[in-house]
C-alpha cells in the first residue's frame, strides 16, 4: 500500500500559503502616511466610487422645517360659560407642531424648490437649510394634494440646482441613488435598484411611482432620486414599512410628473386637470355576463356619460366597458382616475371599449376638469376665510365624496377654527358632504354648531367651526 502524502504535503502547503497571502496583502495595503484609506486603485483598474457623481448632486438638496400653530380644543375650554366661571382667559390654548423633510432645488436662477406637498401642508413657517449651513425663510408658490408636489421659493443667491432626467426612460434594475435628511440627522445618501415602475393603489390621489430599494427613511420625503448620472429621476415620497422602518420598498413620484405640476403651479398656481366627462364603477362578472362580455373580460363600466363631454363627443355610452386608455390596461376606476388625471389638457386619448360582443377604439380630447368652487362665507360664515371646491375623482379619500380646501386665509375664521389647506370636508353634523352643492344644501339653515368631519393626510377627526 502506498503511504499516504496528505501529512507531508499539508507541512510543505502551510508556509507556501502564508508567502502568497503576504504578498497579496502587500499589494493591496496602501502606501505609508495613508493608513486606513482605500487605495485610488488595484492594479490598474480605479476603485469604484459614487463621491465624484454626489459632489454635484448634494448642494441641491435641501432640508426644510415647518412650523403650523394648532389650537387645542377642550369641551370645557370652548364654553364660554365654563370659562367665565372659573376666570379663564378667552384666548384658545396653542401649542406648535414642528416636521422636517427635504427638498430638491430645480431652478437656481429663480429659487425653485421641489418637494412634496405632506412635508409642507398647513404650515405658518417653513425654512430651508442649505448644504453650507445657510438658512433661508420660503414661500410656497403652490401645491397639489392630489400629487403630492409642492413647489417652495427661495432667494436667488448662489444656488446649486440638479439637472432633471427624462423618467420615462428608467428601467427596473437601473441604479438609482436617494438623497435626503432622515431623522434630522443631516444629509445622507443610500443607494439601490429601480424595483419596479408605474406603482399605483397606494392611497388616493393620482399615482404613478417609482419603486426603489434604495433606503427612504422619516425626513427623507421631499428628497432627490437620481441616477448614476446626478440626474433628478424622481422625488421621493414614501415608504411601505409594516413596523415603521425601512424594508427596502420606497416610493418617488418620476420626475416628468413632479415637472409638469410644476410648471402649472409655477403658472397658475393650481394644477388644471383633464377628464373624459365619465362616471364608472368596478366591472363584476356579474355585470359582465349582463353586458353581454366575454369571460375574463376586465375594465370599467361606463354609469355616466355628461352631455358636451370629451366622452360624449368619442361616442361612449353608458354600459361601455373601458378597458385600455392609452393602452395602458385599466381593472379599476381607480386606474382610470389616476391616467386621465395625469394626461395634459388638450392632449388626444385612445379609449379601448368593449361594447357586447364589440371592440371598438374610441379617439377623444382631454377636457379641463371642471369642478364648483366657492368662498366659504357665502356658504356659512363659520368658513370665512377658505375656499372650496368639488373633489377631483383621484382625490376622494377612501373612495368618499367631500369637498376640498383648496386655500385657507391667515388669520381668517376658518383658519381661527383649525382649517387647513388640502383638508378635505366629509361631513357635517354627522351627515355626508357631498360635494359643494350638497354643502350649500345642508347650510341652507345655517345650524347652532358646525362640526366638521374632516380628513387630512388620510387620518379623520372632528373641527368645530366656531
Amino acid at each position: 500500500m502506498m503511504p499516504s502524502l496528505r501529512g507531508p504535503v499539508r507541512r510543505y502547503m502551510r508556509p507556501l500559503v502564508r508567502i502568497v497571502m503576504t504578498l497579496l496583502c502587500a499589494a493591496l495595503l496602501p502606501a505609508a502616511g495613508n493608513a486606513g484609506t482605500l487605495p485610488a486603485a488595484v492594479g490598474a483598474t480605479p476603485m469604484p466610487s459614487l463621491a465624484p457623481m454626489l459632489r454635484g448632486v448634494t448642494p441641491a438638496v435641501v432640508n426644510i422645517a415647518s412650523k403650523t400653530v394648532v389650537r387645542e380644543r377642550d369641551p370645557f375650554f370652548d364654553d364660554p360659560v365654563f370659562r367665565q366661571f372659573f376666570g379663564l382667559p378667552g384666548a384658545p390654548r396653542e401649542r406648535v407642531e414642528q416636521s422636517l423633510g427635504s427638498g430638491v432645488i430645480v431652478d437656481a436662477a429663480k429659487g425653485y424648490v421641489l418637494t412634496n406637498n405632506h412635508v409642507i401642508a398647513g404650515a405658518d413657517q417653513i425654512t430651508v437649510t442649505l448644504q453650507d449651513g445657510r438658512t433661508l425663510h420660503a414661500a410656497v408658490v403652490g401645491s397639489d394634494p392630489a400629487t403630492d408636489i409642492a413647489v417652495l421659493r427661495i432667494p436667488a443667491e448662489h444656488l446649486s440646482a440638479l439637472p432633471v432626467a427624462d423618467s420615462a426612460r428608467l428601467q427596473v434594475g437601473d441604479f438609482v441613488v436617494a438623497v435626503g435628511d432622515p431623522f434630522g440627522l443631516g444629509q445622507t445618501v443610500t443607494s439601490g435598484i429601480v424595483s419596479a415602475l408605474g406603482r399605483s393603489g397606494l392611497g388616493d390621489g393620482y399615482q404613478d411611482f417609482i419603486q426603489t430599494d434604495a433606503s427612504i427613511n422619516p425626513g427623507n420625503s421631499g428628497g432627490a432620486l437620481v441616477n448614476l448620472a446626478g440626474q433628478l429621476v424622481g422625488i421621493n415620497s414614501m415608504i411601505y414599512s409594516p413596523s415603521g422602518g425601512n424594508v427596502g420598498i420606497g416610493f418617488a413620484i418620476p420626475s416628468n410628473l413632479a415637472l409638469q405640476v410644476m410648471r402649472q403651479l409655477i403658472r397658475y398656481g393650481s394644477v388644471r386637470r383633464g377628464s373624459l366627462g365619465v362616471d364608472t364603477q368596478p366591472l363584476t362578472p356579474a355585470l359582465a355576463h349582463a353586458l353581454n362580455l366575454r369571460a375574463g373580460a376586465e375594465g370599467v363600466v361606463v354609469t355616466r356619460v355628461r352631455a358636451g363631454s370629451a366622452a360624449a363627443q368619442a361616442g361612449l355610452k353608458p354600459g361601455d366597458v373601458i378597458d385600455a386608455l392609452n393602452g395602458q390596461p385599466l381593472r379599476t376606476p381607480q386606474d382610470l382616475a389616476n391616467l386621465e388625471g395625469l394626461l395634459p389638457v388638450g392632449q388626444s386619448a385612445r379609449i379601448g371599449v368593449l361594447r357586447g360582443a364589440q371592440r371598438l377604439q374610441l379617439e377623444a380630447m382631454i377636457e379641463p376638469l371642471r369642478l364648483a368652487t366657492a368662498d366659504g362665507s357665502s356658504i356659512d360664515p363659520r368658513l370665512a376665510g377658505a375656499t372650496l371646491s368639488d373633489l377631483a375623482p383621484g382625490q376622494r379619500p377612501g373612495g368618499l365624496p367631500g369637498v376640498a380646501l383648496t386655500r385657507v386665509a391667515p388669520g381668517s375664521r376658518a383658519a381661527a377654527s383649525g382649517l387647513r389647506p388640502g383638508d378635505v370636508i366629509v361631513g357635517v353634523n354627522q351627515r355626508r358632504v357631498e360635494g359643494v352643492a350638497g354643502l350649500r344644501a345642508l347650510l341652507a339653515a345655517p345650524p347652532r354648531q358646525l362640526l366638521l368631519t374632516v380628513v387630512r393626510d388620510g387620518r379623520g377627526f372632528y373641527i368645530m367651526a366656531e
